[in-house]
């Protein structure tokens, strides 16, 4: 599956804010963002560019979504047709609907300390789903979903040291995490006002819609 292998400090540079794309290293003085945080490229120190269009506005506010989430066009355009066929206002069930992935949800719950190192511990199939071994990252949870890190796989350090710094990272309320269990229990789904995150997802359904 093809996917961005190229410098994710550059994406929060090119967004004008912070995506916590590398976990904790962005919370640190090594964060790229805080130390150049103008765009990247000839002319992002100077400030050049002119007066952003509409569809420019649209745009950026579409990548940034997608950085966020660490989804490509194809997948994200598959998205928000799904979302757009979906009763509900369609922003909304397009957000609900990034937030539901398993990889999203697996960083929620401060098991890792990214979207990245979610999609990788998935793929490895560190982790089950109501008792059965879920590797999709794009798998949409359900409200009473249990997931759970499987019983070697506790032992990863990586797991460990997330855990450990955990009483630190702020868990949604429609999540549920047992840190003792290695578990966490979808308790609802997230609704609009619970995600909170700087976007306008209005400007992506009009992208979308010419």
């Amino acid at each position: 599956m093809a996917r961005y292998i190229g410098p994710v400090c550059r994406l929060c540079r090119r967004e004008g804010m912070k995506l916590f794309l590398k976990g904790s290293r962005c919370l640190t003085e090594k964060c790229a963002f805080d130390r150049r945080g103008y765009p990247p490229g000839q002319h992002g120190q100077s400030g050049k560019g002119g007066k952003p269009t509409e569809y420019s506005i649209q745009l950026r506010e579409k990548q940034k979504v997608k950085h966020i989430y660490g989804l490509l066009e194809r997948q994200f355009r598959g998205v928000f047709e799904k979302s757009a066929q979906t009763k509900g206002i369609t922003g909304e069930v397009l957000l609900q609907s990034l937030e539901r992935r398993l990889d999203n949800v697996v960083y929620k719950t401060g098991f890792v300390q990214s979207r990245r190192e979610a999609r990788q511990m998935l793929r490895h199939g560190h982790f089950v789903v109501n008792g059965r071994k879920v590797n999709l990252p794009s798998f949409l949870v359900r409200e009473g979903d249990v997931l759970e890190i499987r019983g070697k796989s506790r032992e990863d350090v990586r797991f460990k040291d997330a855990l450990e710094n955990l009483g630190s990272k702020i868990i949604p309320a429609w999540l549920e995490v047992e840190k003792e269990n290695y578990r966490a229990k979808v308790t609802s789904l997230p609704s609009r006002e619970e995600i909170q995150l700087p976007i306008n997802e209005q400007l992506i359904v009009e992208l979308y819609s010419k």
